[in-house]
């Protein structure tokens, strides 16, 4: 049956920001997964691909959970300038927004940014109040089940040394699933652009900054279910525009093109009418270096089913921009249960390669692929290669250089609500060590 003619359909890489209270309800009520012969009437396979022959070392920041891990965000970035990078993650289970120092001698401390932020979905990392450190930009849902009412918020993290203060920028509003800070109207201060998700009622805001932590709402486009909201100058003008996945009703890409004083003209630059593709969120990158901006659109998100399986349409999308704002979009990869997507130089041969996590893989089939990188040849042609069968439930990856030997590790998350369930390795690691298998 197709999912547009019900009901809003499903949340983003984030996590269940959608629609996710029908599988957890059933596992609930009915103890166990329905019989095989329902499964067999939707599941078109397994995704599995040849072991990868670039080496990687696993293994995982934090300890492991009293309960299955609810692991929303993770961001990596040097975070305190000691020139060692650090990992910056939002923890649905406890409510709480956590970065994790590294050490000289590679070993992870545990900081607490902020807690009692309920179901934080994105930390956005940027130094909001121009004083010369990194403050967090929280996302919050307000709620982790399907929630239409105001309970989000946008909360500034003030970094005040080793504390944080917490300011709220945006209140009364559905639920938050992302924000993105940048100069939109040309005053040379930060302002932000929000997703709104809501459930199924929603929007797109740009904040304008009027200093001392006050914004003014501005509303850019009314629809429920907005992920991501990157910004960036994707029609080459020189300004900051700003691009949205919106995915509740409909599965759309739009550019809201700035003028550089903060006023914005919308445009669809993709869409599709396979309503149960499951758009997962949107990540900006120069995938081919060509000096303008393209968009990943990773696709793979069900959980609004009963039953969530890998499906043939899943998998990752290239939204390559002509350098005018045009984008055309490409199949790169074919992988089920896609959740989230991040690009790094994972081999060191300076072209830029892609993670891709699943959320929702056949998980009885115990070689079903939960981290996948696709090879660069250069020329943007891909090769997957499987990176681990677990941990599983993945919902969102981040690629950076951990240990400063030029190749991009991967950090990822786990929001592990069905089975099987456990509570080890909330936030995995792999280290990308090069060499043969």
């Amino acid at each position: 049956m197709n999912k547009h003619a019900q009901s809003p359909k499903k949340g983003g890489p984030l996590l269940f920001i959608a629609a996710l209270a029908l599988p957890a309800l059933a596992y609930v009520v009915h103890g166990a997964i329905p019989p095989q012969v329902v499964e067999d009437e939707l599941f078109n396979g397994a995704s599995k691909f040849t072991p990868s022959k670039h080496q990687f070392e696993a293994s995982s920041i934090g300890p492991d959970r009293n309960t299955p891990p609810i692991i929303t965000n993770v961001q990596v970035v040097d975070f305190n300038n000691d020139q060692l990078t650090d990992v910056v993650v939002c923890d649905a289970r406890k409510n709480q927004v956590l970065w994790y120092e590294q050490t000289p001698d590679g070993k992870w401390q545990e900081h607490l940014a902020a807690d009692r932020l309920v179901a934080p979905a994105h930390a956005t990392v940027v130094d909001l109040d121009g004083d010369n450190d990194l403050d967090i930009v929280v996302s919050v849902l307000g709620n982790i089940w399907p929630d239409d009412t105001d309970v989000g918020r946008l909360v500034w993290l003030e970094r005040e040394g080793d504390k944080f203060t917490q300011h709220i920028l945006l209140d009364d509003v559905r639920r938050v699933a992302d924000a993105t800070a940048g100069d939109l109207d040309g005053d040379g201060d930060l302002d932000l652009a929000v997703a709104v998700f809501g459930y199924a009622r929603g929007k797109v805001l740009w904040l304008e900054n009027h200093g001392e932590g006050n914004f003014q709402e501005h509303r850019l486009f009314y629809a429920s279910g907005t992920i991501h909201v990157p910004m960036d100058d994707y029609n080459g003008d020189g300004t900051l525009d700003i691009a949205a996945i919106v995915s509740q009703e409909d599965e759309e890409v739009w550019i809201f093109d700035n003028d550089g004083s903060g006023n914005f003209q919308s445009r669809m630059v993709f869409k599709t009418f396979n309503y149960d593709i499951g758009s997962a969120g949107i990540v900006k990158s120069d995938l081919d270096q060509d000096g303008d901006v393209d968009l990943l659109l990773p696709v793979g998100d069900n959980l609004e089913y009963m039953l969530s399986y890998p499906q043939p349409y899943h998998g990752c999308l290239w939204l390559e921009n002509d350098g005018k704002g045009n984008f055309t979009d490409k199949r790169i990869a074919t992988y089920g249960g896609v959740y989230a997507a991040d690009t790094g130089d994972v081999d060191g041969d300076g072209d830029l390669d892609i993670a891709l996590v699943s959320m929702c893989n056949d998980w009885k089939q115990s070689d079903s692929a939960s981290i996948i990188w696709m090879e660069n040849d250069g020329q943007q042609n891909f090769t997957p290669w499987q990176i681990a069968t677990n941990p599983t439930h993945l919902i969102t990856v981040a690629c950076g250089d951990l240990n400063q030997d030029g190749r991009s590790d991967i950090v990822a998350g786990r929001m592990n609500i069905s089975p099987p369930l456990d509570n080890t390795r909330p936030v995995p690691v792999w280290i990308s060590t090069g060499g043969a298998q």
